[in-house]
């Protein structure tokens, strides 16, 4: 089982390209990978590591020079590289911008306690730079940065030191090792030796073990919390999630159609800058003042929100069934995510969107290409539309059944000369004026019943979203078990009225 704990660096000096401070503080709680978390005195057995950042364990940065394990806890001394990433880092470390250590162990011994999770034996596996620190007292004390060998003496006796000692006499001479001796890797040491390779039912699975007190379940749900955390930051899903993501990109037709971004990592709002007053300019004459405005510029504050949701299943028929229906079930509630977010996205638009109309279909389509480009200067590029039953029957089926007074076929059109547009037999891609078409199943409208046909550019919204969604299974009363999904989004309505619904005069 493989733990990593945050905790914060003291202070920064620039003169020998080390960095200093305190890696772990015995007996006081931290938040972990593995939850609430404390170190009984020496219970972590240390050896010779390497730096990273963020658990990035394809990319050191630099190596430990020395340890000093004390009745407090462990302090250790780093040699950073001389890279673009270790240059990075001490200034980072410098300005206090990320100057958090994080320690990644192995665990071998511990004990389950009101307090948490208490560790009593472990073996160090790799050392963090990072940006949260979640134990205060846990703090770096010296940063130097440079490469003068005279000011390393000067700087810190720390780098002088180079036996590691435990409570168990063990040592090791990390500064000895030859430069020319390229170094080995283990994958006992960089990654805990656990099948991560699982699908999102056996996930489920393992947390309901984990609860019910099975080491092997606890070992792989702490595994793929950090392989979560570590190895697929920004927006790349994990395995486990893959599957479940690939259904939700799928079922949000009207999302997929906007601009997308991932959400700040903290705050429950977003900011966005809007232009106010904008500048001006005019004809001037000669030795006249220039025509001169103030440009303001406002912020537009949109809610972050959580969409999720749950199902309450007996314990039997998760004990008696293979992984495979909860990865079913998974699925279904996969698809509801969807659908939900789609429509809470495509509601917000047609709220906000102002009319466009003209004698016919193909006129209001003009129009509200008109409308739109007026709003931004960008040409809309979308028309949405759902399935059926949309205002003055602008939809999918009235779109596939409009004729010209001949009775001919103007959007589901096998000749050129008899198009307005193209839509292809069999499905529901097409243009209809140059526009892509946009089916929406999920689209409700504005007021749940009206769903108007909305035409728009791509970058008229933004919608943001968290890199993934979460899974969670819980047991509850009687023996039963709940699993859920949710997901943190947001919705930025940059320019509502360029959003238009068409309406036929």
């Amino acid at each position: 089982m493989k733990i990593t704990i945050p905790v914060s660096l003291i202070a920064a000096d620039s003169d020998a390209r080390t960095i200093s401070g305190r890696i772990v503080t015995w007996g006081e709680v931290g938040n972990t990978s593995a939850g609430k978390t404390l170190f009984a005195k020496d219970s972590i057995a240390l050896k010779p590591v390497k730096l990273f950042i963020d658990h990035n364990m394809d990319k050191p940065i630099g190596k430990v020079l020395d340890f000093d394990a004390h009745d407090e806890g462990i302090d250790a001394t780093f040699k950073i590289a001389n890279t673009q990433r270790g240059n990075d880092a001490l200034v980072e470390a410098m300005e206090g911008l990320k100057d958090g250590f994080s320690v990644g162990i192995k665990l071998s011994e511990y004990d389950n306690t009101d307090e948490g999770l208490v560790v009593k034996n472990s073996q160090l596996i790799e050392v963090s730079l990072v940006e949260s620190p979640a134990i205060d007292s846990a703090r770096v004390s010296e940063v130097a940065a440079s490469d003068d060998p005279t000011n390393e003496q000067e700087g810190s006796d720390m780098t002088e030191t180079p036996e590691l000692q435990t409570e168990n006499e063990v040592s090791v001479e990390a500064a000895k090792v030859e430069a020319s001796v390229k170094p080995t890797s283990a994958p006992v040491f960089t990654s805990p030796r656990v099948d991560t390779n699982v699908t999102a039912g056996q996930y489920v699975h393992a947390q309901i073990k984990a609860q019910r007190g099975d080491t092997d379940a606890r070992d792989l749900v702490a595994a793929l919390e950090v392989a979560t955390v570590a190895e697929n930051t920004g927006m790349v899903p994990p395995n486990y999630l893959r599957d479940i993501i690939g259904i939700i990109d799928d079922s949000r037709p009207f999302i997929n159609s906007i601009e997308r971004a991932p959400l700040p990592p903290s705050g429950m709002k977003i900011f966005t800058p809007k232009l106010g007053t904008q500048a001006t300019v005019a004809v001037t004459a000669e030795n006249a003042e220039f025509d001169s405005t103030d440009t303001t510029v406002t912020f537009q504050e949109d809610n972050v929100i959580k969409m999720a949701g749950a199902g309450i299943i007996s314990v039997e028929l998760l004990d008696r069934s293979e992984p495979s229906f909860v990865d079913l079930y998974l699925r279904e509630l996969s698809a509801s995510y969807a659908q939900k977010t789609d429509q809470y996205a495509s509601q917000i638009a047609s709220q906000n969107a102002s009319a466009s109309s003209g004698a016919s279909v193909y006129a209001a389509i003009a129009d509200g290409i008109s409308d739109s480009y007026g709003v931004m200067r960008f040409t809309p590029n979308r028309l949405l539309v759902a399935p059926s039953g949309g205002t003055n029957n602008i939809d999918f089926a009235g779109l596939l059944g409009a004729v010209d007074s001949a009775g001919r076929p103007l959007y589901a059109a096998a000749l050129p000369q008899n198009a307005n547009g193209l839509i292809s037999q069999g499905s529901t891609a097409g243009t209809v004026a140059g526009l892509s078409l946009v089916v929406d199943p999920n689209y409700t409208g504005d007021d749940l019943n009206a769903k108007h046909a909305l035409v728009y550019p791509s970058a008229a919204m933004r919608f943001h979203e968290s890199g993934t969604v979460q899974l969670r299974a819980n047991v509850v009363a009687n023996g039963q078990i709940e699993i859920g999904i949710y997901g943190y989004i947001a919705v930025v309505n940059r320019y509502p009225t360029a959003f238009r619904k068409l309406a036929v005069a």
